[in-house]
C-alpha cells in the first residue's frame, strides 16, 4: 500500500509502498477514504511524542473495514466506520465505565503504532472503540469528527458543561477552534474567537461567533470588555504559554477553562496561570478526546443537520501533498481543516 513515511524526527517525509498491516487479534483493518491533518500530527513530527522509527502518521480518519481480526464480534467487512483517536484497551476499569479516552493501555494510530496517512491502518480493539458512521454522513464529515470536533464536542459539554447564554472564548480558530465555535453556537452560547489570522478570524464569524479579537492585542482585557467581566467558560485551543494565559485570565471569578491544546515543554511542566485560578477559584479542566460510547449524541446533532463538520473542510489533498503541508502546521494559518484522500 502507499503511505507517508517519517524516517526521522522532524526530516522529510516521503510517499512510497510499504507492507499493507495484517488485521490485530480483536481488531481491524480499514480502507482509508478520508483522514484529517492535525497540528497534534506536527507535534509528532517535530519530537514531542515518542514513537517509533520508521512511522506513518495520522489519527483522524473514516473509511470502510477491509479486515477482520479474531475475536471481533460487532464488525464485519465492508463496514463504514471512524474511530477516536484514543483507542481504550476495552478491559481497565476506565474502558468498562466509559472513559476509554484516559486508558491506561490506550493506542493511538499515528502515535503508538503506524496511522492513518496510508490506503489501509489497522485499529485495536475493534468491539470498544470503532464507531459507525451512518449512511447520510460522508467520510469526509466523519474523519473531521476523529480529533478536533469530538475533542470540541466533548470539552464544551462534558467537561466544561457550556450553557445556552453563557460567554465562551475559544483562543485559536484552526480545526479545533473553530469546531468549537460551531459547537457552541449549536449550544445556544455566546462566543468570543480568537487568532493572529483575519482570514480564521472571518470563518469564525460566518460559523457564528459574536465577536473576534486579533491574537496579540491585550486578549483578556478585550474580552473582559466584551463579556462585561469576562467569560464564564474559556478554551484554549492552541496550546502555549501566551494562549493558555489569555484564556484563562479571560474569564470571570469562578469560571471555567478548559485545555485542549497540547502544552509542550523541556520539562514536561506545562506553564499556567494558577494565581488566578486560586484567587478566583477558577475550574482548571483538561480535555483528552472522547470515547466511542459518547458518539451517538454528537451524531444525532449531525444527522440533524444541528452540527456540520463538513462545513469545516477547507481543502482535501493527496498524500504527497501532506508531505510538503505537514512539516510547516506550526506555522500556517488554515480556516478550517485539510483532510487527506490516500486514492489522489
Amino acid at each position: 500500500m502507499r503511505a507517508l513515511v517519517m524516517d526521522e524526527i522532524a526530516g522529510p517525509l516521503s510517499v512510497r509502498d510499504v507492507a499493507a498491516p495484517a488485521a490485530p487479534v480483536g481488531g481491524v483493518v480499514v480502507a482509508v477514504k478520508a483522514t484529517g491533518l492535525c497540528r497534534s500530527d506536527w507535534h509528532a513530527w517535530v519530537g514531542h511524542d515518542d514513537i517509533a522509527l520508521p512511522h506513518v502518521p495520522g489519527h483522524e480518519l473514516a473509511g470502510v473495514v477491509d479486515a477482520v481480526g479474531v475475536g471481533v464480534e460487532r464488525w464485519k467487512v465492508g463496514d463504514r466506520v471512524t474511530v477516536p483517536f484514543v483507542c481504550g484497551c476495552g478491559r481497565c476499569t476506565w474502558c468498562r465505565r466509559g472513559d476509554a479516552q484516559v486508558c491506561p493501555d490506550q493506542q493511538q494510530p499515528g502515535f503508538t503504532h503506524w496511522g492513518s496517512f496510508a490506503e489501509r491502518v489497522a485499529l485495536h480493539a475493534a468491539d470498544t472503540n470503532l464507531v459507525a458512521i451512518p449512511d447520510d454522513v460522508s467520510f469526509t464529515a466523519a474523519a473531521a469528527l476523529g480529533c478536533r470536533f469530538a475533542t470540541a464536542f466533548r470539552a464544551l459539554t462534558a467537561r466544561a458543561r457550556l450553557s445556552a447564554g453563557e460567554w465562551v472564548t475559544i483562543v485559536g480558530a484552526g480545526g479545533v477552534g473553530l469546531s468549537a465555535v460551531m459547537i457552541a453556537k449549536a449550544l445556544g452560547a455566546r462566543v468570543v474567537a480568537v487568532d493572529r489570522s483575519e482570514r480564521a478570524r472571518q470563518t469564525a464569524v460566518r460559523l457564528g461567533a459574536d465577536h473576534v479579537v486579533p491574537a496579540g492585542d491585550d486578549v483578556p482585557a478585550r474580552i473582559r470588555s466584551l463579556t462585561d467581566g469576562g467569560s464564564h467558560v474559556s478554551m484554549d485551543a492552541v496550546g502555549s504559554e501566551q494562549t493558555c494565559a489569555d484564556a484563562v485570565l479571560s474569564l470571570r471569578r469562578r469560571g471555567r477553562h478548559v485545555q485542549v491544546g497540547l502544552l509542550p515543554s523541556p520539562t514536561g511542566l506545562s506553564p499556567v496561570p494558577m494565581a488566578r485560578a486560586i484567587a478566583w477559584e477558577l475550574d482548571v479542566l483538561g480535555s483528552h478526546g472522547m470515547a466511542a460510547v459518547d458518539y451517538p449524541a454528537m451524531l444525532s446533532l449531525i444527522e440533524r443537520g444541528d452540527l456540520r463538520p463538513q462545513d469545516l473542510v477547507e481543502a482535501v489533498v493527496s498524500l504527497d501533498d501532506a508531505a510538503a503541508l505537514l512539516p510547516v502546521l506550526d506555522r500556517s494559518s488554515p480556516a478550517g481543516m485539510t483532510l487527506i484522500d490516500p486514492s489522489r
